[in-house]
C-alpha cells in the first residue's frame, strides 16, 4: 500500500507543517514535504494545487495542506480533479470526512488550532477508514 503523504503549505504554516511529517514518520508514513522553506511570504493556491496534483497522480495517497485558516489551501486543492479536502479543526470532522466522503486530503488552519491538536486532526484523519455503502453512492455523485 502506498504510504506516501504529500505535504503542502504557506509561509504561515512552515512550522506545523513540519511538526506534522515528523509526526506521521512514526506512524510508518512516508512524509513528502514540498515545502515552501522559507518564511517569505508565499501564495497559497500553488502550494495547495502543487500538492493535490501529487495525490491526484497516485504519487502520493493522502494530502495535508496548510495555511493561516486552511480555508484558502484547501479552495485551490479541490480545483485539482479527483480531489476531496476537507478543511478540520477539531477530530470529529477528520473523521468524518475520511468516513463519509472518502476525503484524500486534509486541510489544517496553523492559526486557528494549536500543534498538539493539530496532531490529533491528523492521527484522526489517517486512522479512519472509508465506510462505502450509501456513502459510496454520495461520493461517486461528487466525482461526477
Amino acid at each position: 500500500m502506498n504510504k506516501r503523504i504529500a505535504l503542502s503549505s504557506d509561509h504561515a504554516a512552515i512550522d506545523l507543517r513540519r511538526a506534522i511529517a515528523a509526526h506521521i514518520e512514526t506512524l510508518g508514513w512516508e512524509p513528502v514535504d514540498i515545502g515552501p522553506t522559507s518564511p517569505e511570504s508565499t501564495h497559497y493556491p500553488t502550494h495547495g494545487q502543487a500538492a493535490a496534483a501529487l495525490v491526484a497522480s497516485g504519487d502520493c495517497r493522502l494530502g495535508i495542506v496548510l495555511c493561516g485558516t486552511g480555508q484558502g489551501i484547501m479552495m485551490a486543492a479541490n480545483k485539482v480533479a479527483g480531489i476531496r479536502c476537507g478543511v478540520c479543526s477539531e477530530t470529529f470532522s477528520a473523521k468524518m470526512i475520511r468516513a463519509h466522503n472518502n476525503a484524500n486530503m486534509l486541510s489544517i488552519g496553523a492559526r486557528v488550532v494549536g500543534s498538539d491538536l493539530a496532531i490529533e486532526i491528523v492521527e484522526a484523519f489517517l486512522t479512519t477508514e472509508f465506510e462505502g455503502g450509501r456513502h459510496a453512492t454520495r461520493v461517486d455523485m461528487l466525482e461526477a
